[in-house]
């Protein structure tokens, strides 16, 4: 195959098992706020202190430095949205909202480091081969100008009129959320290579089927969740996607390299491109007030706002 090795019947199966895994746990995180607070708090603790000490060690794929920053990162992240969510006034404080896009900014910065870092490698390093060259470049400046287009975390309000209580976030509209999946594919097919065909395709669409399909403007909750999710899971089992049965390879094609980024780089260009043409046009100020409020799509997600 061009961007994974030839595929086996069980390996398929597997990957929907797992989009539906992270689908499942995702609407139990969803649907109550104690189940989800020990699900992000109770069990990392457990796990840190009893199962990674052993499993994420130096020398493995899931050792490095970016995933012991990447899993606590993002349970952090999973914890503001948590309190947002279901701590009575959280909501209505303006250095509480930015929280979200700060720490979804972090994450976007972590990857956009571990790709430059990883334009360097050319050979097996942290237990897989990493072929590094200008596509990670490229994918580094698509993750730059990924966080530019962040926008509009004043208005992440709380869905109260249905039980879930949801963290909304109307900004965050579907253009964006495209341009940052094709930029997370490309960082997971550049820099953890053999870990792509789970972490990056399953993964990513388990958050975006339910932003388009379950609960529009919710990406964000989404997408912490099921990442946080996946972390724990992979940082407690690497062999599953290190030497299983179910472990797909990349290709390693340098081809596919640069396909995948350059189309990752093009599409944030031209998101990040529509976003400061806004900016200017309108005289927003992306710090004081949101973007994209007379589109439709947004206004159709802020009708949840109470």
């Amino acid at each position: 195959m061009f961007l994974f090795e030839t595929l086996s019947a069980g390996q398929v199966f597997m990957w929907f098992a797992v989009l539906a895994a992270l689908m499942l746990l995702n609407e139990l995180a969803r649907a109550n706020k104690w189940a989800a607070l020990a699900l992000f708090l109770v069990l990392p603790i457990i796990l840190t202190f009893t199962v990674w000490i052993k499993t994420a060690v130096p020398d493995t794929s899931v050792g490095t430095w970016f995933h012991w920053a990447k899993v606590y990162s993002v349970l952090a992240g999973c914890l503001v949205v948590w309190a947002i969510r279901f701590i009575k006034g959280m909501e209505t404080k303006k250095a509480v909202l930015f929280l979200p896009a700060l720490i979804l900014a972090l994450n976007i910065t972590e990857a956009v480091v571990r790709d430059f870092q990883v334009s360097t490698f050319n050979g097996v390093r942290d237990g897989m081969l990493l072929v590094g060259g200008p596509w990670n470049i490229m994918n580094g400046i698509a993750g730059i100008l990924n966080i530019i287009a962040i926008s509009g975390w004043m208005g992440i309000f709380v869905d109260r009129k249905h039980k879930q209580q949801d963290m909304i976030w109307p900004d965050m509209l579907w253009p964006w959320i495209i341009a940052y999946d094709l930029w997370n594919f490309a960082y997971v097919y550049n820099c953890v290579p053999d870990h792509a065909f789970y972490a990056g395709l399953a993964l990513l669409l388990s958050c975006t089927i339910p932003a388009f399909f379950i609960k529009r403007g919710a990406w964000l909750q989404h997408r912490a969740h099921t990442l946080a999710f996946w972390m724990m899971f992979v940082m407690t089992y690497p062999s599953f996607v290190d030497t299983s049965a179910y472990a797909v390879k990349s290709s390693h094609s340098t081809t596919a390299l640069w396909v995948v980024s350059g189309l990752s780089l093009v599409v944030n260009v031209v998101v990040t491109g529509y976003h400061v043409y806004r900016l200017i046009k309108n005289k927003v100020n992306p710090f004081k007030a949101e973007v994209y409020t007379d589109l439709q799509a947004y206004k159709k997600i802020a009708e949840l706002k109470g």
